[in-house]
């Protein structure tokens, strides 16, 4: 089995994943717009991504820009989780992500022997990005 996060934008899905490549790396692949699917869109709506995909080294994430009429409400009920290699890479990580956005926990020493932070992007994605100390 396999469960993976599928993001919904309010129309800049292709700039979240853009955004997300830059500081992740990995493919955006299966892009598909409206135009290539029968749907009630305007027609002003019909060049979003009804469906793409970024896959990198171990992530893979979906998502799509939902129907003008689909009410999205930015929660807090999910976070994007990330644990990274390194103190260094898991820093570096959270300051492109939290740029543009909210921090909720800086990017600090934990009790659980790790460093984390946790903080919502410019796209009002929540973030949590870890770091466990080896030893």
């Amino acid at each position: 089995m396999k469960v993976q996060p599928y993001l919904a934008f309010k129309g800049d899905c292709k700039n979240a994943l853009e955004h997300y490549q830059s500081i992740l790396g990995g493919n955006i692949v299966n892009e598909q717009t409206y135009n290539d699917v029968e749907a009630d869109i305007p027609g002003s709506y019909r060049n979003k991504l009804q469906h793409a995909e970024l896959k990198g080294d171990g992530f893979h994430i979906m998502a799509y820009d939902a129907s003008p009429d689909t009410p999205l409400t930015n929660g807090t009920n999910i976070n994007m989780s990330i644990d990274a290699e390194s103190k260094d890479k898991a820093k570096d990580i959270f300051n492109k992500l939290s740029q543009g956005g909210t921090i909720h926990t800086p990017f600090q020493e934990m009790s659980w022997d790790a460093c984390y932070g946790r903080c919502s992007d410019k796209y009002n994605v929540s973030w949590m990005v870890n770091y466990k100390k080896q030893g």
